[in-house]
């Protein structure tokens, strides 16, 4: 009787994400790459808010490990950082939208 034992390794982040400066009412996106897929708990959060799928708000997963938020509309208001948790990773960036200035 061969008994195989193995400890899963622990997920970490590959990519975490990047700062994002966006004028309104455009897009801005956010990526994180994990090792592996099977990370539970995944929460995407603008300030301490956490964000839910909305028809503003788009989050989604490819293969359980690129994790992509999409904030669409954005408003000066959203400027913020954005905070991506997988269990205990963590990875944030700051987002800067931008007022477009009429004195040209």
């Amino acid at each position: 009787l061969l008994l195989l034992c193995y400890t899963e390794e622990e997920a970490v982040i590959v990519s975490g994400l990047k700062n994002a400066d966006v004028f309104v009412g455009e897009s801005a996106t956010f990526t994180c790459e994990l090792s592996h897929p099977g990370v539970k708990n995944v929460q995407w959060w603008l300030d301490g808010s956490p964000l839910h799928n909305n028809f503003v708000t788009e989050i989604s997963e490819q293969d359980g490990i690129i994790h992509t938020l999409t904030l669409n509309d954005v408003a000066c208001h959203d400027s913020g950082t954005v905070t991506f948790r997988a269990g205990s990773l963590i990875s944030s960036a700051k987002l800067l939208v931008k007022g477009i200035s009429l004195l040209e």
